[in-house]
């Protein structure tokens, strides 16, 4: 029998309640589980990420939450029965250990530190760290950045980086990529730095249409993974057999042609070859 949106959010409401008191101990049941019995499950993504995730009133929009239904419909839930949570960079790993969340899809890149915490399925995208500058910038590349005021979102990977890498670098750190944007606008920093693809759906937002450009030269590589509990490995495997089956069915493709591939951008390929941290 189908459980009611209603009943599902009230089991829901429950579990997260259950597992929230736990103190983050990893307990809890793994989304396959929980998907079967609640017919529901809650995402956390990026509110305030143009092409990968973006909150307006109470809908989401973007790659990231295609990829949210995508996975969400292969475990069996209705994707208008997902319960999407706004989730911020520092929290991604708290909200999955506490169990305020069942899965992450926000750009959350891959790394030996954060598979310590909780578990990855995919990667779904492999993306690139990269400079987002006013069209009448002369920076080329990070080669450039000596001296020069660099904003990124504080306790990402981008930030982690640049600091690392490119120590003269005068590194101005927010929590929000909204007031990377409004300095870099008025000329307080010189550059803004992410993930490519988080750049892209920056520029293509009409009100900074001609004002911004890709720089175009990346150096890293961002695999995105799909986060959730460290002990769900069995879920894990489902999610990346899921993945698997949408880039054959042409789903995959499909959530990239309606977000991040509108201006004609390539459709990223799936490698499956990629997908091995289950079992990390």
């Amino acid at each position: 029998m189908r459980v009611t949106r209603a009943a599902a959010t009230v089991v829901a409401a429950a579990i997260t309640l259950t597992t929230g008191a736990c103190g983050g101990d990893d307990s809890g049941p793994g989304v396959i589980e929980k998907a079967t019995e609640a017919k529901t499950l809650a995402i956390g993504v990026i509110p305030d990420q143009p092409g990968l995730s973006l909150k307006t009133d109470d809908t989401y929009v973007g790659f990231d939450v295609e990829i949210g239904k995508i996975v969400a419909k292969g475990l069996g839930v209705d994707p208008a029965d997902i319960q999407w949570r706004d989730t911020s960079l520092p929290d991604r790993e708290r909200a999955i250990k506490e169990g305020a969340v069942d899965l992450v899809v926000s750009a959350y890149t891959i790394n030996e530190a954060r598979k310590k915490e909780v578990r990855f399925a995919g990667p779904y995208y492999v993306a690139g760290q990269d400079l987002l500058v006013k069209n009448d910038s002369t920076l080329s590349g990070p080669e450039d950045l000596d001296g020069k005021v660099v904003c990124s979102n504080a306790g990402s990977t981008s930030a982690r980086r640049i600091r690392s890498q490119y120590p003269k670098v005068r590194l101005q750190q927010y929590d929000s990529d909204y007031r990377c944007l409004t300095d870099l606008e008025s000329g307080a920093v010189d550059a803004m730095s992410t993930d490519d693809v988080v750049l892209l759906g920056y520029s293509m937002r009409p009100q900074y249409a001609g004002k911004f450009k890709l720089v175009g030269k990346t150096f890293s590589e961002e695999p995105y993974g799909i986060g959730m509990r460290k002990k769900d490995r069995a879920g894990c495997e489902r999610i990346n057999q899921i993945l698997l089956a949408a880039a054959r069915d042409g789903s995959y493709q499909a959530a990239w042609a309606a977000t991040l591939g509108r201006n004609g951008n390539s459709v990223p390929t799936l490698d499956a070859g990629r997908m091995s941290h289950c079992s990390a």
